[in-house]
């Protein structure tokens, strides 16, 4: 079991970069792959960026590949996504999740979750 708390969201010009984090509780953060995923108003859920466990792996929505990137640091209990270039339809809570086993893009197969950080940018 997992706690996620995201932050570093918040209101940024186009083409302009956010870092978000999340942080993880408890010593066994490193057993977790995680995922990032956003949700933008009257829009589902979407996949954003994954990595495995160690870190080693990671694979991210081909519409964001070359603007974001995931990284973690197991030794902080951090998660974070490097979000360059952004552009307005960036603009949504983006979530950070652990799954128990192997990463993916699949949502229903992270069974924790943040509380979710804005993120919005303006033209």
């Amino acid at each position: 079991q997992v706690q996620l708390v995201e932050s570093g969201g918040g209101l940024v010009q186009a083409g302009g970069s956010l870092r978000l984090s999340c942080a993880a509780s408890g010593r066994t953060f490193s057993s977790y792959a995680m995922g990032w995923f956003r949700q933008a108003p009257g829009k589902e859920r979407e996949f954003v960026a994954t990595i495995s466990y160690s870190g080693g792996s990671t694979y991210y929505a081909d519409s964001l590949k070359g603007r974001f990137t995931i990284s973690r640091d197991n030794a902080k209990n951090t998660l974070y996504l490097q979000m360059n270039g952004l552009k307005p339809e960036d603009t949504a809570v983006y979530y950070c999740a652990a799954t128990d086993y192997r990463y993916t893009t699949t949502p229903a197969l992270y069974a924790y979750w943040g509380q979710g950080t804005q993120v919005t940018v303006s033209s």
